[in-house]
């Protein structure tokens, strides 16, 4: 019996860990600034899916954020934090058109990211699509990074 119940929290232990590295957390891609600017490549980002990247600044600074494609084609960007709910550090998952932010519940379609700003909403980051690249300038990564000062 004890055989048993010690497979059985092994396994039980095993399969949740895997859960938490599979399923559990979102994962944020590094990327590193190029003159001056952040660059992503379109075809990495136009499938309709939240990307996280992370940008590290300087000493232990740094900017989480997400891209995601509307339904209307436009490509969004925005903090993964928000003026209200940043000190809990947890940010935004996408679920079906909008996203979500994970410390508070409520709800933002996709559509409305980098329109409406202030509140619980996705802080957005400016940004301009230049030939086949997402382009988003560094003064806008190094102005935003106070969002970011309960995840360190």
């Amino acid at each position: 019996m004890r055989k048993t119940m010690g497979l059985f929290l092994i396994l039980s232990l095993a399969a949740t860990t895997a859960y938490g590295f599979s399923f559990g957390g979102k994962r944020f891609e590094t990327i590193t600034p190029e003159g001056g600017e952040l660059r992503i490549p379109l075809s990495s980002i136009s499938d309709g899916e939240a990307h996280f990247f992370r940008v590290d600044v300087s000493e232990g600074k740094y900017l989480e954020f997400f891209t995601v494609q509307s339904e209307d084609g436009v490509i969004r960007a925005a903090v993964d934090a928000c003026d209200v709910c940043y000190r809990a550090g947890k940010g935004y998952v996408k679920k079906g058109d909008v996203m979500v932010c994970e410390n508070c519940g409520m709800r933002f379609p996709l559509s409305r990211i980098n329109v409406v700003k202030g509140g619980c909403n996705p802080a957005p980051l400016e940004r301009q699509i230049k030939g086949e690249h997402l382009e988003i300038p560094m003064s806008v990564v190094t102005d935003n990074l106070w969002y970011m000062e309960y995840r360190r």
